[in-house]
């Protein structure tokens, strides 16, 4: 039989590993949950069309976001050199969870001052619509950014650049590859270290071009823009990072686009 004055010692020691377990579960169930972000491209034919979108999402579509707990949407537009310009509209929507997500379109239906700012874009009829046609891309953002931030920029936003890159993975396994780059490699810190402003990392899941990953960083201007991207090709780290052999040919298609956000976009 086991003397009496180490039963204290024992019960003690059981406690306390007790509360280990308990703290590491609680750290793992503390875990940021990844936002979705939904991303509309909208594709328009003319500048009244622009001007109809234009209307309404900042008359009826952000408002209506708002009043639905979305405090910030995102919406873009290609720079002036771009052969885009005038052509998409990029609207950028982070969600706090899939279940904010399926219910948006249900909570849209029930506001009368959205059916009613945005009637011009609602009620269009079919030989006079407001746009050609839009895409949807369905994100999931990167555990090493599970949420969205908002630039800390200055300039004004006809200023700013806005860079959206899509990189395409020749095979799933390589694409998850980048995705491991992105995170585990560090890819996402040097961004952070070399001050690239991001709005958001994530993996697509759903969308035209798969499998494939978006993200958005920001400058104050294309001098910025250009002096960023000289320092990240430059880096130490980016050359032993990308020099990696367990990180080669995981990307076999990229776009880059060149935006401005806005005079009413929230980032």
């Amino acid at each position: 039989m086991m003397p009496k004055h180490k039963r204290p010692f024992l019960i003690s020691a059981f406690c306390l590993a007790l509360i280990s377990l308990l703290s590491v579960s609680r750290a793992f169930s503390m875990a940021p949950t990844p936002e979705l972000y939904e991303l509309k491209i909208y594709h328009i034919n003319n500048a009244e069309q622009e001007a109809r979108i234009d209307k309404f999402l900042q008359n009826a579509y952000i408002p209506a976001l708002h009043r639905a707990g979305i405090k910030h949407v995102g919406v873009f537009k290609p720079i002036e050199s771009d052969t885009l310009a005038g052509k998409r509209i990029y609207v950028y929507v982070p969600f706090s969870s899939s279940a904010q997500f399926f219910a948006l379109p249900q909570v849209l239906q029930k506001d009368k001052k959205y059916a009613a700012a945005g009637s011009d874009y609602l009620d269009a009829s079919y030989d006079n619509p407001p746009y050609s046609r839009y895409e949807t891309v369905l994100l999931e953002a990167f555990p090493d950014m599970p949420h969205h931030q908002i630039p800390d920029l200055k300039t004004p936003p006809s200023e700013r650049i806005y860079e959206l890159r899509s990189y395409e993975g020749p095979t799933e396994k390589l694409y998850q590859n980048k995705v491991q780059m992105f995170n585990q490699g560090g890819e996402v810190g040097l961004f952070k270290r070399l001050g690239f402003n991001a709005v958001f990392y994530s993996k697509v899941l759903a969308g035209n071009h798969m499998p494939n990953l978006m993200y958005m960083t920001t400058f104050a201007d294309m001098a910025s823009h250009d002096a960023h991207w000289k320092a990240f090709v430059d880096d130490p780290e980016w050359k032993k990072l990308s020099a990696m052999k367990e990180y080669q040919h995981n990307v076999s298609h990229s776009d880059i686009l060149l935006l401005h956000p806005t005079s009413y976009s929230d980032i």
